[in-house]
């Protein structure tokens, strides 16, 4: 083989492997699409974003890139790593995972703390179940000024079925008849109400 096959051959080799910054990414398709600095001579655009299937993320621009060229073709890339040094989360512990977003939102499997849900101010929703069940083996404590509910509420629903708000129909409406009415310092005697649940 000459030499000239050898030096091409190698830096084909060299090239399989790439790393890049992120300039912008375009999400709207079925991949993703990223414009990449490569070096202070290189920008490469329309490369491919590689994610595990069920999760997605948008690299924020400045995220750092691992990419791999097939056959080192720099034309033909994909990235299959990201990170963003500013917003990685860091110091966890062995065995720990994260979810996190460049404004701070965070969903935090921890090794020995539980799972830790930070919102960084902003609304929590669950859309579309037909039934959210929590299975607590002790209590489930909610630390707000106002709890609303725009449905029924119904206590001990395994073994009845009114609801709070049939409870306080039937307080505000019972009344007692009195039975008995005796003088002086006896007892007023009635009976039980009129309106239970």
């Amino acid at each position: 083989m000459s030499k000239g096959f050898m030096d091409r051959a190698a830096r084909r080799i060299l090239n399989i492997i790439g790393r890049a910054r992120v300039n912008l990414v375009k999400d709207s398709g079925p991949v993703q699409m990223a414009q990449l600095t490569v070096n202070d001579l290189e920008t490469i655009d329309n490369i491919p974003i590689v994610h595990d299937f069920g999760f997605s993320s948008n690299p924020p621009a400045g995220s750092d890139v691992a990419m791999v060229f097939v056959g080192g073709d720099r034309s033909n890339g994909v990235i299959v790593a990201s990170n963003h040094q500013k917003y990685r989360v860091r110091n966890l512990a062995p065995g720990e995972s994260v979810i996190y977003t460049q404004d701070g939102k965070q969903i935090h499997l921890t090794a020995s703390g539980g799972i830790k849900v930070a919102a960084n101010g902003q609304p929590v929703e669950v859309d579309n179940a037909t039934i959210v069940t929590i299975n607590a083996a002790s209590k489930v404590r909610m630390v707000t000024p106002r709890f609303e509910c725009t449905g029924d509420i119904v206590d001990n629903c395994d073994t009845q079925t009114s609801t709070v708000a049939q409870l306080r129909e039937a307080h505000d409406s019972h009344d007692h008849q009195v039975v008995e009415v005796q003088t002086g310092g006896s007892t007023i005697t009635t009976s039980g109400p009129n309106n239970t649940v």
